[in-house]
């Protein structure tokens, strides 16, 4: 296969991630605190054979991993008083997983049956580096901006909420969980608000997502030609020159 043809595969394995990538912001479009998410790409050049002095090298498509953009997304109100939404950008609820602590945007919280604060998924929420305990007999839950529970007029725990001085720390792990995958250490954030009643929506752009997904079916059609074509020239050339022999 002539260089052209390395060079379009490798542009349509990129466009490939990318449609999925693309497809899965469209699908969680409406998940809470769900976090577009693009295809980063660069340029690997290809080294020519030590011995071929007449093909140059090639420049390749490579991909460079996945780019989040952790961007505020609306804040929506919901009534519920155990939802919580962060008004402010990269700072996140921290919860306790098997895997030790993990960070969320998703605030719907709940409680178990020992009146523990917990997600969806049952991982009890942390305030102040404990789990939070609510009693339902001392009546209904108050939160503060700065994330301090109270029942009757007393706190009971507080929501804190945390940020990284890089947001690459975190690797995504499934249930609108981040996992801190180095050794940086997060960081009080006490700029932000917490509220109550309210959670924050995916801040995913379907419109401009859509648009994506039909630029990225084009893009890869405009490839499938251009490979095509350069195989239809590569067999040409070798007729003309079996009809020369």
């Amino acid at each position: 296969m002539e260089n052209a043809a390395y060079i379009g595969l490798s542009r349509q394995m990129t466009l490939r991630r990318e449609l999925d990538i693309v497809a899965n912001n469209v699908a969680n479009a409406d998940t809470t605190g769900f976090k577009v998410e693009q295809l980063m790409v660069g340029a690997e050049v290809g080294q020519r054979a030590r011995n071929d002095n007449i093909r140059p090298s090639a420049s390749f498509v490579l991909d460079k991993g996945v780019g989040r953009d952790f961007g505020q997304g609306t804040l929506k109100q919901t009534g519920r008083p155990l939802d919580f939404a962060i008004e402010g950008e990269g700072a996140f609820f921290t919860v306790q997983s098997g895997a030790g602590e993990a960070y969320t945007r998703d605030g719907a919280f709940t409680t178990n049956a020992e009146g523990v604060l917990t997600t969806k998924q049952g991982l009890p929420v942390l305030g102040d580096g404990a789990p939070i305990t609510l009693d339902p007999e001392r009546g209904p839950v108050s939160v503060a901006q700065d994330g301090t529970i109270s029942q009757e007029g007393q706190p009971v725990g507080r929501l804190n909420a945390v940020r990284f001085d890089a947001l690459g720390a975190l690797q995504k792990s499934g249930d609108g969980l981040y996992r801190n995958v180095s050794n940086a250490q997060p960081q009080d954030a006490p700029d932000v608000q917490v509220r109550q009643g309210m959670l924050e929506s995916s801040n995913v752009n379907t419109l401009q997502e859509i648009t994506n997904l039909i630029e990225i079916s084009r893009a890869y059609e405009r490839v499938s030609k251009m490979i095509e074509n350069a195989n239809d020239l590569s067999r040409r050339s070798v007729e003309r020159l079996g009809r020369v022999g």
